[in-house]
């Protein structure tokens, strides 16, 4: 984490050393384009099915208490049986009959794995491209809002789950630059649009997107949970 924010640092550098008004604009599109990266993500993640014969239903439907010793042995067994992926597809699948688990969840488990594998490697390549005068600012400008929308997603996500959020996240919310909970909320009452999670500005596509791949006989209800 403190290399990810030390190249952050170093992105913004980049930007303010060479001002330009293009930057506001391209500010605005890395916005864009990072919340319609939450939302093909989202879309794919609830779709996906989960790994066959792994048990992973048990833990979804699990009857009793999720504090108890029982249910951690279980989910630390179950989880043992698959890859990264399915684990992350499964938490989104188990997100939705319980919403508010994910509100709960630490900072560095929401965007631990992103940070990892893309927002990190992304970053650092930004910062060589960046001061080898390869990119003009506005460009590191709209690359940086794309970064941080990206890493972050997750912890967006999870903040419309949550009652008390740090006031940077109220103060973007006032100005348009995340969505409320009550429009995610419109996510959760169908599973079949809006599935942006940042500011969702591109829900509209997403939209359109998702229902031309239902006509085509894909992203199937059975998807949305573990199977026997």
């Amino acid at each position: 984490m403190p290399l990810f924010l030390l190249s952050l640092a170093g992105n913004v550098l980049a930007v303010l050393l060479d001002p330009s008004w293009w930057a506001i604009p391209a500010l605005l599109v890395g916005w864009y384009a990072a919340d319609l990266a939450s939302g093909l993500v989202h879309m794919y993640m609830d779709y996906r099915p989960c790994p066959a014969g792994k048990g992973l239903d048990a833990l979804y439907f699990y009857p009793g208490s999720r504090e108890s010793e029982a249910y951690k042995l279980l989910w630390r067994e179950r989880m043992s049986k698959v890859g990264p992926l399915d684990r992350l597809v499964y938490d989104f699948k188990n997100h939705h009959p319980r919403p508010n688990a994910l509100g709960r969840r630490d900072l560095w488990r929401l965007i631990g794995s992103t940070v990892i594998l893309a927002a990190l490697p992304v970053s650092l390549l930004l910062n060589a491209t960046a001061y080898a005068g390869l990119l003009p600012g506005w460009a590191a400008a709209g690359g940086l809002a794309l970064i941080v929308g990206g890493a972050f997603a997750q912890y967006f996500h999870g903040s419309l789950h949550r009652e008390r959020n740090p006031w940077i996240v109220t103060a973007l919310r006032r100005c348009r630059l995340l969505m409320t909970p009550a429009a995610h909320q419109l996510h959760h009452d169908t599973l079949q649009r809006d599935f942006a999670t940042n500011c969702g500005w591109s829900n509209p596509l997403v939209n359109r997107l998702f229902l031309a791949l239902r006509r085509r006989g894909m992203l199937d209800d059975s998807g949305l949970e573990p199977g026997a």
